[in-house]
């Protein structure tokens, strides 16, 4: 569909593409659309939502100045996805030992590999790009060695799911773990600190910017670039990690397709409306023509990959999911064990209170959300999960 509303109570508009927009989140967008370095307009997309300072499924285009709390503290957070050989016949009753098996392999929530030089051939991508940044700034560095192939915890997960052809897939999410929180978290007070310094008054704080050309400005490009990099490498480590925990529990299998690897949680230099920008998406990837993307449901529902269809006025753009539709406080307090377990049949996944929070109804409906953006993708296949391992 295409945009659904335009709100123009700022120097630039903002395009929406749903009607489902709670009220703290439009403020946000409006916030955002004040500023004066915004380029052509700012676009929402169908899963958005609340965020620290912007929404999450927004994309901002700025000229000369970036946001760090836009970009955000999971810096490069993305899914992965690969296809495998296998087919849903071939899977056992009952999958269990196999998320087992890959919680045994996979150090899920805070918790990292026991030793800090566990994969020599990733830390070796990784740790030359580091250490120009630490030098620098030495208050971000965090147990990036050993937490590089974990998966978090919060939103991040694991799963198996079937296609339309009962095809099975591997999916997973997560980013850059401690040392990407670090970094946003280390550049955001540096970007607060600027503003005070030159007594700029914005409507949220955690707007703050770094303007091109300021001291902490070609720090902070340098530290995101590689804390995406990091979350690429880290989604790798673990794909490989999940491989070698199926092929103990599952028939022989390869791999039939390339894996498709998306961030969502990232700035980068692109061209849009004439002119050379930093593009921020939060909670969105990138939607050229042709490109691959994953655009997962929750727990209990249906899953996407999608190609972009190069819409330029979401900025090639689209969402990076359901999105939540509440708080993990209001899920909590609403839902209950039964729920959980209700809303996650026939899925092998945990359904204890520790993750209620999680639970499908927390967030907007998946189906909905696609039918929003069928003027920014097309649908290559639907994916139904079977087995999902939470932190």
């Amino acid at each position: 569909m295409p945009i659904k509303r335009v709100i123009s109570k700022g120097r630039v508009p903002v395009k929406i593409y749903t009607d489902d927009v709670a009220e703290n989140a439009m403020k946000q967008l409006e916030n955002v659309a004040h500023l004066p370095f915004i380029h052509s307009h700012v676009a929402a997309m169908p899963d958005v939502h609340w965020g620290m300072g912007a929404t999450i499924g927004s994309v901002i285009p700025t000229l000369g100045a970036i946001i760090p709390a836009a970009v955000g503290v999971d810096i490069g957070c993305g899914m992965n996805a690969l296809r495998l050989s296998l087919r849903a016949d071939q899977l056992p009753d009952s999958l269990a030992k196999v998320r087992s098996a890959i919680e045994a392999r996979v150090p899920v929530g805070m918790d990292g590999h026991g030793q800090e030089h566990w994969c020599d051939k990733g830390l070796a991508r990784v740790a030359p790009g580091l250490e120009p940044i630490l030098a620098k700034h030495p208050k971000i560095n965090a147990r990036w060695q050993s937490q590089l192939g974990s998966l978090g915890g919060g939103n991040h997960f694991i799963e198996l799911c079937l296609d339309e052809s009962q095809q099975v897939w591997i999916m997973l999410h997560s980013g850059s773990r401690g040392i990407g929180n670090r970094i946003g978290m280390h550049f955001i007070e540096r970007a607060k600190r600027e503003m005070e310094r030159w007594k700029i008054q914005l409507p949220d704080q955690n707007l703050a910017y770094l303007p091109e050309g300021s001291q902490h400005f070609d720090d902070y490009v340098e530290a995101v670039g590689w804390a995406q990099d990091y979350a690429m490498e880290n989604r790798r480590q673990m794909m490989r990690l999940i491989i070698e925990a199926l092929r103990g529990q599952l028939p022989p299998f390869e791999a039939t397709s390339e894996a498709i690897n998306c961030h969502h949680n990232y700035v980068t230099r692109e061209h849009h409306f004439g002119k050379e920008v930093y593009l921020t998406r939060k909670g969105a990837i990138r939607a050229r023509e042709g490109d691959l993307g994953i655009i997962p449901g929750s727990m209990g529902a249906k899953s996407y990959i999608v190609r972009g269809l190069g819409n330029p006025m979401s900025f090639c753009s689209c969402s990076h999911g359901a999105g939540r539709r509440m708080s993990r406080g209001e899920a909590t307090r609403r839902f209950n064990r039964k729920d959980l377990e209700a809303q996650t049949q026939g899925v092998e996944c945990r359904k204890d209170k520790g993750v209620i929070d999680e639970i499908p109804a927390a967030y907007k409906d998946i189906d909905a959300v696609m039918a929003n953006q069928s003027d920014l993708v097309e649908v290559v296949h639907t994916l139904k999960q079977v087995l999902t391992v939470k932190g």
